[in-house]
Formats: C-alpha cells, sequence, structure tokens
C-alpha cells in the first residue's frame, strides 16, 4: 500500500470501518512510514480530544412538541389539484425524512460511540490486534522462547524496553514477539501459550499512571482482556481463555519479570 492509499483509506481506519484486511494493510504501512504515521497520530489525538472535551446537551421536551405539532397537523382542505401535482413535493419530503432518518442514526451513534471510556476504546483495539495476529498468522516477528532474543530485538525498534520473559514453566510458554500498532503508537507484543490457546500481551509506555493499577477486565465476542500497569508501562493480555485462567497469566507474568 503506497501513501495515496493509505492516506484515502485513513479516515475509515481511524473509525474502525475497514475489513480486516484493509485494517492489516494501513497497520503495515503504518508502521513503515513516518509520514503517514504523523498523519495518522494527528487524527487519533483530535479523535481523543473531541470524546474528552465536546459538550452534550439532551434535547428540551418542548422542541419534541413543535416537531409533532408541525408533523401531525390539521388534515388540508380538498383540493382541485390532480395528485400527480403532488408527487414533486412528495419526493422532497420523502427525500427529506431520508436524510433526518439518518442524522438521527448518526447522532445516535456518535453519542454511543462517545460514551465509550478510553480504556473500552483501547480494549477494542486489543481484541482486534489480537483477532489480527490470528487471522494473518502474524503472531511474531521474531519466533523463538528465548527471552534474551526477543527483548533485544523489540528494545531496537521500539523507545522502551518491554520485560520479557518465559513463562513455560508455570504452563505459558513465550513464542516470541512482534511489532504491532495501538493507541496511536507502535507497542511490543509477545505471544504466549496455554495448551491450544494463544495469548498476547501488548506492552507500552504509560505515563497517566503512576506505580501499580490494579488489574482491570473486559469482555466481548468470547475474548477476555485483562489491564493493568507497573512501572510506567501498561499491560494489555487478551485471550479467548477464560477470566480465571488469563489472571494466572496476569499474575505469572507479573511475579517472573
Amino acid at each position: 500500500m503506497d501513501c495515496n492509499s493509505a492516506r484515502t483509506h485513513l479516515d475509515a481506519y481511524v473509525d474502525r470501518e475497514l475489513d480486516m484486511s484493509g485494517t492489516s494493510a494501513i497497520d503495515q504501512h503504518l508502521a513503515s512510514c513516518e509520514a503517514c504515521d504523523a498523519v495518522f497520530s494527528r487524527q487519533a489525538r483530535l479523535r481523543r480530544a473531541l470524546r474528552e472535551h465536546v459538550t452534550y446537551h439532551d434535547a428540551p421536551p418542548a422542541l419534541a412538541a413543535r416537531i409533532r405539532a408541525r408533523t401531525m397537523g390539521a388534515t388540508p382542505a380538498r383540493s382541485s389539484k390532480p395528485w400527480s401535482a403532488y408527487l414533486p413535493r412528495l419526493q422532497w419530503m420523502q427525500v427529506g425524512a431520508a436524510v433526518a432518518a439518518t442524522a438521527v442514526l448518526s447522532w445516535t451513534a456518535g453519542v454511543q460511540y462517545a460514551s465509550l471510556s478510553e480504556d473500552e476504546l483501547v480494549a477494542g483495539q486489543v481484541m482486534a490486534g489480537h483477532v489480527r495476529s490470528m487471522l494473518t498468522s502474524h503472531l511474531t516477528d521474531v519466533a523463538t522462547s528465548d527471552q534474551h532474543t526477543v527483548k533485544p530485538w523489540l528494545s531496537r525498534k521500539l523507545d522502551f524496553s518491554p520485560p520479557v520473559t518465559d513463562l513455560a514453566t508455570v504452563g505459558f510458554p513465550l513464542l516470541g514477539g512482534r511489532l504491532d500498532y495501538l493507541d496511536g503508537r507502535p507497542v511490543a507484543a509477545l505471544a504466549y501459550q496455554h495448551r491450544q490457546h494463544v495469548i498476547n500481551l501488548f506492552v507500552w509506555p504509560d505515563h497517566k499512571s503512576a506505580g501499580s493499577v490494579a488489574t482491570q477486565t473486559f469482555a466481548k465476542d468470547g475474548y477476555n482482556v485483562l489491564r493493568w500497569t507497573d512501572a510506567g508501562l501498561v499491560f494489555w493480555a487478551v485471550s479467548d481463555l477464560n477470566t480465571a485462567e488469563l489472571k494466572d497469566f496476569a499474575q505469572a507474568y507479573a511475579s517472573a519479570k
């Protein structure tokens, strides 16, 4: 994908309207193109700013009454004009109704989207990143259980050094690591396995939380997500494991790192 194509689809990418293949193509382009990545970062910041600072107002009850009065008024007197004379006006009324309905639906979707917390929005990105890695068979850029290989490789690619440890002795062997792109920045993605289940652990710096923050849980479409912070980093673990087993993984990782 070239820059022109990427920027043409960037709005849809930011709004998560692309299919999996389109999202994956832009992910790969952003990881290698600083110019397009800067454009995406500006759009992502604008989106977050609107979500955090926009003010919503409920429509007053009197407005609904006025609309009903306008649309359900008295029956017009009979006219000698033929029915066909009213068709252009009726067609415009139908178009107007369709536009109004579209506006209401768009407004409703916007309000629902804005009602999600920032963590819920990131959790959605984390789930999408997990599913994308499974569908494209791209779990790792460096496939090894040797933490002394994975950690330096990631540290050279990123502006931080993620904790990496193999947890095979407690049932969670390390499969390797890769680069991913979440929350408007490149992140480390560590792949682990538990029986037949894959766990993606996404790690990146978190400058908003001081010290450690207790685990938060999210669940959707059969996937469970855990979030916690420690030592200036945020950790997001996602898998189709049940919550209890995913918490066992998180505790094992936190204890070993």
